[in-house]
């Protein structure tokens, strides 16, 4: 990637997706916003307002349309999983070409997709820590202090992109490889999302009230993580459990709460499924996936 601001589609302006495009149009770079018409519409007309105490309160103009129709440096992809198919029928692969295609999605699973579907571009394992809700088309707030993506480049090819995106504020940092990427945060996200839906509860209630279940979970997904090539260990993700604002609730438990499709194969099942192809026991998550289905 050769500019110093690259040209970005984001396919899917919610509140992860609104929040990057929003920041990167600050800084300078053309961006595309990809969503259906009534949202393409309202980012026509008034642009991404972002009200975020780390970024402070702006509007932001951005392009918006339907389907991409212009060639893009990267495409970040930041629909939910319950939504990914319908989505990439507004990505034309010919057109797409060669891009940088980030996904920071939950779970693991989407990345074989994304190859067979742009099999000319450089689909890149990404996470974000981030928690942002869009409360109306265009309309993001941002509740945490943070905005890191990670990105898998283990021979570091990806630093003038994340030097662009450093630049519009955000954290980036280049990880060794994609297991260790996606693992990283499906080690947490899984026990924290399956958890808080489960008990209806925030994190805070379940490291206390539901302690014994949340080591046994913690436990299981450290040996899946593991297995599957990630260096993760329960202690730590305890000790992790135990930083986060007691108050933090889970995407999931939200989505949950509002009758929204869950997440519930890409996180929980992808849990499962890799147990079960490395032989790695499960039945405390499966337990919890079977509860929620």
């Amino acid at each position: 990637m050769s500019t110093s601001k690259p040209t970005v589609a984001v396919l899917g302006p919610g509140g992860v997706g609104g929040l990057l495009a929003a920041l990167l149009a600050r800084a300078g770079h053309r961006v595309v916003c990809l969503a259906g018409d009534r949202t393409a519409a309202v980012l026509r007309a008034d642009g991404l307002h972002v009200d975020s105490e780390q970024y402070g309160e702006f509007t932001a103009a951005v392009a918006a349309d339907t389907v991409l129709r212009e060639p893009v440096d990267a495409l970040f992809v930041t629909v939910k999983q319950t939504s990914l198919a319908e989505a990439l029928d507004r990505v034309p692969a010919d057109l797409l070409g060669s891009a940088v295609v980030v996904p920071l999605l939950n779970g693991v699973d989407h990345l074989v997709v994304l190859r067979a579907r742009f099999p000319a571009a450089e689909v890149v394992a990404g996470t974000i820590q981030i928690e942002a809700t869009r409360t109306a088309p265009g309309r993001i707030a941002h509740t945490s202090p943070f905005a890191n993506l990670v990105l898998a480049d283990p021979d570091q090819r990806l630093e003038p992109f994340a030097q662009a995106l450093r630049a519009a504020g955000l954290g980036v940092a280049l990880g060794p490889d994609e297991s260790t990427v996606l693992w990283n945060k499906l080690s947490f996200l899984a026990p924290f999302a399956l958890l808080t839906t489960r008990h209806r509860t925030d994190v805070g209630t379940v490291r206390d009230r539901h302690r014994p279940e949340l080591l046994t979970v913690l436990d299981e997904v450290a040996a899946v993580a593991r297995a599957a090539g990630a260096p993760a260990d329960a202690e730590d993700l305890l000790a992790l459990f135990d930083r986060f604002p007691a108050t933090m609730r889970s995407s999931m438990q939200r989505d949950a709460e509002a009758g929204r499709p869950l997440e519930l194969d890409a996180i929980g099942g992808a849990v499962l499924r890799a147990g079960a192809a490395h032989r790695v026991p499960t039945p405390a998550t499966a337990q919890l996936v079977a509860a929620l289905s």
